[in-house]
């Protein structure tokens, strides 16, 4: 699962770009190849993002509760959310927000797998395929007028080992 976000990003993340890791955590998965300009991490654990080697700064924060990002108009490239958006009981707010700090032009891509930690998941999530989930994502992209039509990606890897699903919803913003 790794590797297959990794080599999503690598397709998808312009060099030098300034990146929002939001609910960031450990590892945000960034592939060591490619100089970025800024990866910023936002999410709950401060521990966590602070043994993340992929950033160079890092806020907590819990969206969840207060979804109002405390960043500037206009200023990510790229905004990543990996396997949490089953945890956002205010979606249409974070996605507003998100296309508040997103410049325009610059582009948003929420991963997902089937795994969660389901006492935290929201309860749609857990009710929904794979393919469901999808559709959910991609109505947080169209609540918001500033998201250009969402795009639905498996970028699973198949390999020998077990398969371990990874999906991605992405849009990108069209209006400042």
């Amino acid at each position: 699962a790794i590797s297959s976000i990794q080599s999503y990003y690598s397709e998808v993340i312009p060099p030098n770009a300034t990146i929002l890791d939001l609910m960031s955590s450990w590892r945000s998965h960034f592939p060591d190849n490619i100089k970025y300009k800024k990866r910023v991490g936002l999410g709950l654990n401060a521990v966590e993002m602070e043994n993340n080697p992929d950033l160079e700064k890092f806020l907590v924060q819990n969206v969840n509760a207060n979804p109002s990002l405390p960043f500037e108009t206009n200023y990510f490239d790229v905004v990543t959310i990996v396997v949490s958006i089953q945890y956002v009981s205010k979606p249409i707010e974070l996605f507003q927000e998100i296309a508040r700090v997103l410049k325009p032009e610059s582009s948003c891509h929420v991963i997902f797998s089937n795994r969660m930690f389901p006492s935290k998941a929201v309860w749609l999530w857990k009710t929904l395929n794979d393919e469901m989930r999808a559709q959910l994502i991609a109505s947080y992209f169209h609540s918001i007028d500033s998201f250009d039509r969402p795009e639905f990606k498996n970028i699973t890897k198949v390999s020998d080992d077990p398969i371990d699903p990874v999906f991605v919803v992405s849009s990108k913003k069209i209006t400042s």
